[in-house]
C-alpha cells in the first residue's frame, strides 16, 4: 500500500521536474496505520466559465504569452480538422485496469458501490459534464447520439471494454478541433469588422442552457465569446491589428496543444470520472499521474529543480527552485526555452520543440546523481542560433515553500505592543517513504511545527497563531501529532471504518505528555481549510485549548487511502472522521468562534456540500475529554470587543465591502458586448473598488492611489514588461547591494495582514479575560508592526 497527498497546484500552468523512486515502501512493524491514511482535498472554486478562457477542458498547460519571439518558431498547425483529427482507441492494459478498478471500488470503498444502470447514468452524466460542462462543443444531435451509452457503461466496464468511452471522447475531440479551427478563421477574417455598438450579451454560465441545436447556433455562441474577448482587449487601448494578432495566437496555440491529445489522456480522464462518480475524493491515477501525485506529499523532488510551462511550441523555464541543481549550476535562467534534451555525457540530443509538456518532463526526469544535457535558447536570444548546451547533474530538491514557516508580529492593543508568533502551515505533509525506510530526518509537518514553536519561544512570543488558511489537508497521523503539541494527552479524532470493520469507531489520540506550547493559542482558517486542517481546528476548539478564527472550513470529513494497482493506483475513501465531540465535519466543516470576512463567502459553489456525490453528515458518540480554558464563558465578551474594533477598522470594512462587491459581480448572468455599456460597467466596478481602497488608505494615513483608465494601466504594464525584459541577469556587487536595499524598502512598505493582526488582538483580550494577561514589550505609539521571518525549511535545504 502506498500513500499520497492530494494538493492543488497554485500555479496550474507550471509543472515541476522531478522523479519518483519506483521502490515500494514497506511498512515496518508497529508503524501507525493512520499515517497511511490521507486527509486532503483539492481546493478550487467551481466557477462560471471565463469568456476569455477557451477549450479549458484540455488546454490547462497553455500559456497565452504576449511576447513577440522574433526568429523563433511559431505554431504551424493546419486549419484542417481532417488533418488534425486522429481516432483514439484503448490498449488492452486499459481494459484490465478498468476491471481491477471496479473490484477495488466494490470491495474497499467506505460506502457500498453497485455497478448497475443507475451508476452507468451517473458516469455518463459526469463524463459529459467533465468534457463539455459549459455546452460549447457538443450539439443537441451529438448528445442524442451519445445517449445510447447512458445505461451500458457499467456492463462495458465490467468486461474491460473502454471503447464506448473512447467513442464519446473521439466525438468530443472532433468537435473541439472543429470549434477551434472555426474560431481561428473567424478571428483572422472577421474580428477587425466587429460592431461594438450593437446591443447584445454573452451568457456567462451555460451549464443550465440547452445544447446548441445546430452548427449555426454554436457559431453564434462562439462569435459572442470571441467578440467579448476582442472587446476586452479593445478597452485596454489595444489596436485592432494587435487584437487580431493576440487572439489568433491564443487560439492557434490552443489548437496546437489540443491536437496532441492521445489515448492515454482519454484513459486517465475516463477512469478518473468513474472513480469520482463513487465520491468526489475517490480518484484513479495512471502510472505517470501517480508519480506526480506521490511527489507532492514528500515536499521534495529528484531532478534539476526547475518549473516549466508551455509557450507556443517551446518548453519555457518559469522558475528555478531555490537551492536546486539548476540554480546551483548557474547557467539556466527563468525565461530560457528548452529545445533539446540528451541523457548523460554521450547521449544524442533529442529535439523537443512542439512536444507536450509532460513528455518533455519525462525526458528531464532522472535519478539523483545522473546527468542531463539541455539545449537552451537563452531568454534574451531572438533566434535558435543563440542556443547553448547546459549540463546539470540531477539531485534531491526540497520545496521550501511547502513547509511550515514562522514569523513574529508585534500587535498593538490599547497602546501596548505584544509579540505574537505566527506559524503558517501549507499542508499536513509527511515523507512516508523516508519514514518507512527508517531514515531519521524524514520530513514531517508536526516535527517542523515543533521546531518553529521552539524558535518562537526563544523569541519570547506571548501567544501563537496557527495559520491554516488554504491548507487542504494531508496525513491523518500528522493532524493527530500536531494536536498533541498543544495538549497533554487525550483523543484527537475518531475514525469510523467500513468493510470488515463496518461501523467500528476508533479514537486516535496523543499519548505523549510533553507539551510543546502551552500559551494562548488561535487557529486561523477559511473556506479553503480542509480535512486534516479541520481535525486540528476542531480538536483545539473541542478542548477549548484555543480559539478558532476566520471563515467556515471546507467540510470534508472523509479519509482516503492509496492502493497500488497493476497499472497506476486508486485513491479511495475508506473511512470517515469525527471530532471528539462526536460531530462530523462532513458538509458543515468547522465553524469559527469568531468570524472574519472571507472572500470565499462570495463563491457559492465552494465547499464539500456543493460536490456531487459527497457523503452525508452524521454523528457518533462523543469521547471524554477535558476543557483547558473556559473559552465559551468569555466568548461573548471577546466577540463584543472584536466587533467594536472591526466596525471601525479600515481593513475589515474594506474586506467586508470586497465580499459584497464579489457577490454582486458573481450574480451577473450576462456580459454586455456593447462597448459603452461594458466600459461603464467595468469603470463602475473599478471605481467602487478604487474608492473603497482609497478610503481604507486614507483612514490608515497611507498615500492614496491615483485613478487611471484601463488603457493607461495596460500601457504601464506593457512598459514594465519591456523594462523587465531588457534587464540583464548579470550584476556587480554594487547592483546586488542596491537590489537588496530596494527589496528591504519594499518589505518595509508592505502592509500587515489585517486578519493576523486582529487574531493577535483577540489573543491579547483572551489572555486578559482568563486572568493571565500578556506582557507587553513596549508602548505602542502607533508604530508599524515589525516582522521577523524564521524559515526552518530553508535552513534544512542548505544543510542537505
Amino acid at each position: 500500500m502506498n500513500t499520497v497527498h492530494e494538493k492543488t497546484n497554485a500555479k496550474p500552468l507550471i509543472e515541476s521536474i522531478f522523479v519518483a523512486s519506483r521502490k515500494q515502501a514497506t511498512r515496518p512493524a508497529g508503524y501507525l496505520l493512520s499515517a497511511l491514511l490521507m486527509l486532503s482535498t483539492p481546493i478550487q472554486a467551481q466557477d462560471a466559465v471565463d469568456p476569455d478562457t477557451e477549450a479549458q477542458a484540455l488546454s490547462s498547460s497553455i500559456n497565452d504569452s504576449t511576447e513577440e519571439s522574433q526568429g523563433l518558431r511559431e505554431p504551424d498547425v493546419p486549419l484542417d480538422v481532417e488533418a488534425l483529427y486522429e481516432t483514439m482507441t484503448p490498449i488492452p492494459v486499459y481494459g484490465r485496469t478498468a476491471i481491477e478498478l471496479l473490484r477495488e471500488l466494490e470491495t474497499k470503498h467506505y460506502s457500498p458501490v453497485t455497478f448497475d444502470d443507475a451508476f452507468s447514468n451517473q458516469v455518463y452524466d459526469h463524463y459529459i459534464e467533465a468534457l463539455d460542462g459549459q455546452k460549447l462543443y457538443f450539439m443537441g444531435g451529438d448528445i442524442e447520439q451519445l445517449d445510447q451509452y447512458q445505461t451500458t457503461l457499467d456492463d462495458a466496464l465490467k468486461n474491460g471494454d473502454l471503447q464506448p468511452a473512447y467513442e464519446i471522447y473521439n466525438l468530443y475531440h472532433r468537435r473541439l478541433l472543429e470549434r477551434l479551427v472555426w474560431t481561428v478563421e473567424y478571428v483572422e477574417s472577421e474580428v477587425a469588422n466587429l460592431d461594438f455598438s450593437e446591443q447584445e450579451y454573452l451568457v456567462l454560465d451555460r451549464e443550465d442552457q440547452p445544447w446548441a441545436a445546430d452548427e449555426a447556433e454554436l457559431n453564434d455562441i462562439w462569435r459572442r465569446r470571441v467578440k467579448s474577448s476582442a472587446l476586452s482587449l479593445t478597452l485596454t487601448g489595444m489596436e485592432t491589428d494587435k487584437v487580431v494578432e493576440r487572439l489568433s495566437k491564443r487560439y492557434r496555440n490552443q489548437l496546437s496543444q489540443i491536437s496532441k491529445t492521445n489515448a492515454r489522456d482519454v484513459f486517465q480522464a475516463y477512469l478518473g470520472t468513474v472513480a469520482r462518480t463513487v465520491d468526489p475524493h475517490t480518484s484513479y491515477f495512471s502510472p505517470r499521474d501517480s508519480e506526480n501525485f506521490n511527489m507532492s506529499l514528500r515536499g521534495s523532488l529528484q531532478g534539476i529543480g526547475a518549473q516549466l510551462t508551455s509557450e507556443d511550441e517551446y518548453t519555457k523555464v518559469a522558475e528555478l527552485i531555490t537551492g536546486g541543481p539548476a540554480e546551483k549550476q548557474g547557467d539556466l535562467r527563468a525565461g530560457d526555452r528548452i529545445i533539446g534534451i540528451a541523457q548523460g555525457e554521450d547521449g544524442e540530443m533529442q529535439d523537443v520543440i512542439g512536444l507536450r509538456l509532460d513528455d518533455v518532463v519525462d525526458q528531464i526526469r532522472g535519478e539523483e546523481g545522473t546527468l542531463v544535457r539541455l539545449n537552451v535558447i537563452p531568454a534574451d536570444a531572438t533566434s535558435e542560433a543563440g542556443a547553448k548546451e547546459i549540463a546539470i547533474v540531477r539531485d534531491t530538491v526540497e520545496l521550501a515553500d511547502q513547509f511550515a514557516k514562522s514569523e513574529v508580529i508585534e500587535v498593538e492593543s490599547d497602546g501596548e505592543l505584544y509579540r505574537v508568533g505566527v506559524i503558517n502551515l501549507p499542508s499536513f505533509y509527511f515523507d512516508f517513504e523516508a519514514a518507512a525506510a527508517g531514515l531519521e530526518n524524514y520530513r514531517s509537518s508536526a516535527r517542523d511545527v515543533k521546531a518553529e514553536l521552539e524558535s518562537l519561544k526563544e523569541q519570547d512570543v506571548a501567544a501563537v497563531v496557527v495559520d491554516l488558511r488554504y491548507n487542504g489537508g494531508g496525513s491523518l497521523n500528522e493532524a493527530n501529532e500536531l494536536v498533541g503539541l498543544f495538549i497533554e494527552t487525550g483523543p484527537t479524532v475518531q475514525i469510523r471504518y467500513s468493510g470488515q470493520r463496518n461501523g467500528f469507531v476508533r479514537s486516535y489520540g496523543d499519548t505523549n505528555k510533553e507539551v510543546a506550547y502551552d500559551g494562548p493559542l488561535a487557529v486561523l482558517v477559511n473556506r479553503a481549510s480542509a480535512s486534516a486542517s479541520e481535525i486540528f481546528a476542531g480538536a483545539i476548539q473541542d478542548y477549548q485549548r484555543g480559539i478558532v478564527l476566520g471563515g467556515q472550513t471546507f467540510g470534508k470529513g472523509t479519509v482516503q487511502e492509496i492502493i497500488p494497482m497493476n497499472y497506476g493506483q486508486v485513491k479511495l475513501t475508506r473511512s470517515k472522521f469525527y471530532r471528539i465531540s462526536g460531530a462530523s465535519t462532513q458538509h458543515r466543516g468547522v465553524l469559527p468562534d469568531i468570524t472574519f470576512p472571507d472572500r470565499y463567502q462570495a463563491i457559492e459553489t465552494m465547499g464539500e456540500s456543493n460536490l456531487d456525490g459527497a457523503l452525508p453528515w452524521d454523528t457518533v458518540r462523543p469521547v471524554e475529554h477535558q476543557d483547558y480554558y473556559p473559552l465559551e464563558d468569555i466568548l461573548p465578551e471577546l466577540m463584543t470587543r472584536h466587533e467594536a474594533r472591526a466596525s471601525d477598522d479600515p481593513d475589515f470594512v474594506f474586506l467586508e465591502g470586497s465580499v459584497e462587491r464579489m457577490q454582486t459581480v458573481r450574480a451577473r448572468e450576462t456580459l454586455p458586448l456593447n462597448r459603452e455599456e461594458l466600459k461603464a460597467q467595468r469603470d463602475a466596478d473599478r471605481r467602487a473598488a478604487f474608492d473603497a481602497n482609497n478610503a481604507r488608505l486614507a483612514a490608515k494615513g497611507l498615500p492614496l492611489e491615483e485613478w487611471k483608465e484601463e488603457s493607461e494601466l495596460a500601457a504601464l504594464e506593457e512598459a514594465e514588461e519591456e523594462e523587465a525584459a531588457s534587464e540583464t541577469d548579470e550584476a556587480d556587487n554594487t547592483e546586488v547591494a542596491d537590489a537588496s536595499e530596494a527589496t528591504a524598502e519594499e518589505e518595509e512598505a508592505e502592509e500587515d495582514d489585517p486578519l493576523l493582526m486582529e487574531s493577535g488582538r483577540i489573543l491579547v483580550d483572551m489572555a486578559q479575560l482568563l486572568g493571565q494577561p500578556m506582557a507587553a514589550v513596549m508602548p505602542g505609539d502607533g508604530m508599524q508592526a515589525a516582522q521577523v521571518e524564521v524559515d526552518r525549511s530553508e535552513e534544512t535545504t542548505e544543510a542537505l
